[in-house]
């Protein structure tokens, strides 16, 4: 996801990419354990997906805790 597209999105949206990026980082964190993962660069990159989804976020004053627990 490029920088753009993460403004463009509104905030209810925004907390679902946040949330859905989440889970993929912790699926590849675990495929990678178990060896299955064979594109290791997946994973920077989906923590990089989160950071700017986080960074959007606090800039807008969306309190991400309250709402990751909302949904």
């Amino acid at each position: 996801m490029k920088a753009s597209e993460t403004h463009d999105l509104k905030d209810d949206e925004l907390v679902a990419k946040l949330i859905d990026a989440k889970q993929e980082a912790f699926n590849l964190r675990f495929r990678h354990a178990t060896g299955e993962l064979e594109n290791t660069s997946r994973l920077g990159a989906a923590k990089r997906d989160i950071a700017r989804l986080l960074t959007v976020a606090r800039s807008r004053g969306i309190d991400v805790e309250k709402e990751t627990k909302r949904i």
